[in-house]
């Protein structure tokens, strides 16, 4: 089996690789795709989120992930309190905001 070890040596070296660049191409238009399509919009939906909880005042009209409608009576740290109802009033994070109405559409549901 050591005759083969001297044909393996004997090879010459070839010179660079064929497509030495078009790699380099593709990984950087990958990562170009992968930040405008997922990481840009995935970061302004979390700005946008944000600045609704951190703009929650007393009296706008809300809606929960759950898809519960509400008018904010009560604003803390981490929670908001909801009137859902006539005098019934439920608590919930904030992050469970997911979306602030328009004046008045509580009324007109």
């Amino acid at each position: 089996m050591s005759f083969f070890i001297p044909n393996a040596m004997a090879q010459s070296a070839g010179g660079a690789p064929a497509g030495g660049g078009f790699e380099w191409i593709f990984l950087i238009g990958f990562l170009v795709i992968f930040y405008l399509m997922i990481w840009r919009p995935q970061a302004k939906r979390a700005k946008e989120h944000k600045n609704l909880i951190g703009g929650l005042n007393v009296g706008d009209e809300v809606v929960t992930g759950g898809g519960i409608l509400g008018k904010v009576k009560k604003v803390t740290d981490e929670f908001v309190v909801l009137e859902v109802g006539d005098g019934q009033e439920l608590k919930f994070q904030k992050g469970a905001v997911v979306a602030a109405l328009p004046k008045g559409t509580l009324k007109a549901i």
